[in-house]
């Protein structure tokens, strides 16, 4: 049976969590994070997790759970549907060589249906009650309604706390991080699982995982080093801690990467991965040149949009998609253009609809339209969300003929709704802040977005 609040105790972070990140804002150690039972004679330690549970990919017939764990050993995830008729159980294995972080995978569920779950260890309940659910979504073809809590450059810190709160609100189909979540600024593994775990203590952002799945990129202070490429010594290490605290649905290809991809509904999102490659060898479309992507996730990205059946395509990345930064900053697609039209040609030359472009790191809300028409097929608009922090850039308002929106507001998050009940199907991306206060807002079609 699965336990309720009555009769349980609240848990703390473990004490690995360094003293600084505890300060921030009151909002990590000793704040209820995990239950533990009230009655049991064992350690509290022993039974609670660290950190977690979050919800990582959640598809029509399966969902990846993710947690960190204070003792090591062999945990079970027993996923119930509500009507009590489905039982589902998987064990996950938190080690030291995984910095007892476990991913559990549940397949075998059923569509649009509401399932709880529950945690257990060496026999006993520690964490499942009616805060730990999820409601898998319908199947991709299915006319839909999809939210989409979009958001980059984030700080343990009551600012950003009240963002979590505010998608929260927003009640989210999914949560989508585009980088800088956290800032990190080392390779050192120690200092990588350090800050992943401070920043995953954080009160409101645990609770809104609890019930909404996360998927994410990384950007340069989470890949290891400000405005660096994939030069950067260490990143394999980055890389690793990258994917002990995170459930994507994968994280690149042959041990390179954490590019990824998942659907809901009416949009497939496409997470790219815009350091790890960078500057590494010769770009797959000219030789001469430096690469962006790479070549492997150069050829997944154009196998997998191709693909795709889904009205909207968003390619996702840390790095925006345009040169209108602030002084000196090379960290943009604009620094590769023989690899941004190349992109935008292949658009246009295998007839694929409904691409978005999205980016964050710059610290501004923008929106810009570009003259796509004959390479891409139609106009290609880019969503930039960024910061959730405080800390906005106000030199990085620079001009951009393509450019019709820029704020400089913190706290800013960006809510897309994609609506595939209408015809033609629409895609309405809302800039907002913590406050729910509109900043900027900008209605696609899937009409819109298709060759004339």
């Amino acid at each position: 049976m699965t336990p309720t609040r009555r009769g349980f105790l609240f848990g703390t972070v473990a004490a690995s969590i360094s003293a600084a990140g505890r300060r921030a804002a009151g909002l990590l150690a000793g704040k209820p994070l995990v239950a533990v039972r009230a009655d049991e004679t064992t350690d509290a330690a022993q039974l609670s997790l660290t950190l977690g549970p979050f919800l990582g990919d959640l598809t029509a017939t399966s969902v990846r759970v993710w947690a960190k764990c204070t003792t090591p050993g062999s945990y079970l995830l027993t996923v119930r549907g509500v009507d009590g008729q489905e039982t589902f159980g998987t064990t996950a294995e938190a080690t030291a060589e995984n910095d007892r972080c476990v991913v559990w995978q549940a397949t075998g569920l059923r569509e649009e249906t509401r399932y709880r779950y529950e945690i257990t260890f060496e026999g006993q309940s520690i964490l499942g009650d009616d805060d730990t659910f999820f409601v898998t979504p319908p199947s991709r073809d299915a006319a839909t309604l999809t939210r989409l809590a979009v958001g980059s450059c984030a700080r343990e810190d009551a600012g950003t706390a009240e963002v979590w709160r505010r998608m929260s609100g927003l009640d989210p189909h999914a949560v989508v991080l585009l980088g800088d979540t956290p800032y990190i600024d080392s390779t050192v593994l120690d200092v990588q699982r350090t800050r992943y775990s401070e920043f995953a203590a954080v009160r409101d952002f645990a609770s809104l995982l609890r019930t909404k799945p996360l998927y994410a990129t990384w950007d340069d202070h989470d890949f290891g080093a400000n405005d660096t490429d994939g030069r950067l010594e260490g990143k394999d290490d980055a890389r690793r801690a990258f994917i002990e605290y995170h459930a994507n649905p994968s994280y690149g290809e042959d041990d390179q990467g954490v590019y990824t991809k998942f659907r809901w509904g009416g949009v497939e999102v496409f997470l790219l991965d815009t350091r790890y490659f960078a500057g590494t060898e010769p770009s797959p479309v000219a030789a001469d040149q430096p690469t962006l992507l790479g070549r492997r996730q150069w050829e997944w990205l154009r196998r997998e949009l191709s693909a795709s059946t889904a009205p909207f395509k968003l390619l996702a990345s840390g790095m925006i998609w345009n040169e209108a930064v602030r002084p000196g900053k090379l960290d943009h697609w604009g620094t590769y253009p023989h690899e941004r039209e190349a992109l935008f040609r292949f658009i246009g030359e295998e007839n694929i609809s409904g691409v978005v472009l999205a980016g964050g790191d710059i610290h501004r809300t923008r929106v810009l339209r570009y003259d796509t028409t004959e390479t891409a097929g139609y106009p290609l608009t880019e969503l930039v969300t960024s910061p959730m922090h405080g800390g906005v850039i106000d030199n990085a308002n620079t001009p951009h003929p393509a450019l019709i929106h820029d704020s400089g507001e913190p706290h800013a998050l960006l809510l897309i709704t994609v609506d595939t009940t209408l015809t033609p199907a629409t895609l309405v991306a809302q800039f907002q802040n913590s406050a729910g206060r509109e900043l900027y807002s900008v209605t696609l079609t899937s009409t819109t977005l298709s060759a004339t």
